[in-house]
């Protein structure tokens, strides 16, 4: 079979048995949140100005952001498998617009933190429903399902962050934000009204105690879950400390203005689109180790060589090299998926997510303390270093 029916087949798979719709709706709703996230680092040159901000305190609003995502996963997957994956998630994106809204209106560096955080929180009850939802509808294809909504999230990465960045040039940063409100109510609304209608005993356990914290805990140090997570958390940590700082150093660094430094953001997550659905279908074909490790090189080598590169089209070339670790996502999160029993999935996924994400969230701050000393092309050798440790790691990964 050639390689384009290979992907009709799948898409048709994703498609049939009015699954379509679920997935149409889940992954828009993850674009949206997206989306709205990665406007934040296109408009952190205007927060330091408006707000007064240094590198390091920038880097702190970032990790903020990360942190109010990681810390809500375990209670939004607690919540996913006790109620209903549809109330989560719609109630994430309405938080998420109340939050942008705080955001907007924010008179005071300290306002626009704790807006920040709310915006954050509501992020975080998002992901794990979205991942044990896909997983009770594709069982046997929740790489490529899980892939598909991956991507659809780095295209709302890739529109609104230059929407944003145009709006803020134009009129406002403040419009730039604002603009994706009613997208997130229309989103919210969607969610609960097309999604099927759950149960409280459809899933999930009935109470937290310490059985279920053991069964919990047990299936985390089966195989290779806890090893695996450790790789997940620096993986995260390198990402979130790129993404967060990313348009800030091409602007400040590299000489760029603040439209074409948004531009080359948004094809970072432009080509992600395309590397996750294959990405996650890799996974579903070839494995764990063998997709990671082919994903995560190329961002080695780019890492390298980004603070030697200065011309547009050499810029260019680092940002298509460094978007393939994109793919990691759809690999790990399904295989974690895979790894936990279908009682405690959204538990278990919680705790991952939570404690790699919150430990992770530290990237932005450490690697704004690090360009406020003078050391920003050096930070970028840093990530590179941290990234080939990821990959040794990942050899070390059996496929059982």
């Amino acid at each position: 079979m050639t390689f384009l029916g290979s992907i009709g087949r799948e898409a048709r798979a994703l498609w049939d048995d009015g699954k379509g719709r679920s997935l149409v709706v889940i992954a828009g709703g993850w674009g949206f949140l997206l989306g709205t996230r990665m406007i934040y680092p296109v408009l952190l040159p205007y927060f330091r100005e408006t707000f007064g901000l240094s590198l390091s305190v920038a880097g702190l609003l970032v990790t903020i952001l990360w942190l109010g995502s990681a810390i809500g996963q375990l209670p939004g997957g607690i919540l996913a498998d006790r109620y209903s994956e549809r109330l989560v998630m719609t109630a994430g994106a309405a938080v998420v617009a109340v939050g942008v809204g705080a955001v907007v209106a924010a008179p005071t560096a300290l306002a626009l933190f704790a807006a920040t955080a709310f915006v954050g929180l509501g992020q975080s009850l998002y992901p794990i429903a979205r991942i044990t939802i896909l997983a009770t509808i594709y069982p046997d294809r929740i790489g490529s399902a899980l892939g598909v909504t991956m991507a659809t999230g780095d295209l709302g990465q890739t529109v609104f962050p230059p929407v944003a960045g145009a709006l803020a040039v134009a009129v406002a940063w403040q419009v730039g934000l604002a603009f994706m409100i009613p997208l997130l109510v229309v989103a919210a609304i969607a969610l609960w009204v097309l999604l099927p209608r759950q149960t409280d005993s459809d899933s999930g356990i009935d109470e937290l105690s310490v059985d279920t914290a053991r069964h919990v805990l047990a299936e985390i140090r089966a195989s290779n879950v806890m090893f695996l997570a450790f790789i997940l958390f620096l993986y995260i940590l390198v990402w979130q400390a790129f993404t967060g700082l990313y348009p800030t150093y091409l602007v400040e660094e590299k000489g760029l203005s603040s439209s074409t430094a948004a531009l080359l953001f948004s094809l970072f997550f432009a080509i992600g689109v395309l590397v996750k659905p294959v990405a996650g279908a890799a996974y579903d074909r070839i494995g764990l180790r063998r997709s990671l490790v082919i994903v995560l090189s190329g961002p080695v080598v780019g890492f390298a060589l980004l603070p030697v590169v200065d011309s547009l089209a050499g810029l260019v070339g680092i940002t298509a090299l460094v978007s393939t670790m994109l793919g990691s996502g759809a690999i790990t999160q399904s295989y974690f998926s895979d790894a936990f029993s279908e009682e405690i999935r959204g538990t278990g996924l919680g705790v991952v997510r939570t404690t790699t994400a919150t430990l992770g969230a530290a990237g932005p701050v450490l690697f704004g303390a690090i360009a406020d000393r003078g050391y920003f092309d050096e930070g970028y050798w840093l990530v590179a270093v941290v990234l080939a440790v990821v990959i040794l790691l990942t050899l070390r990964v059996s496929e059982s």
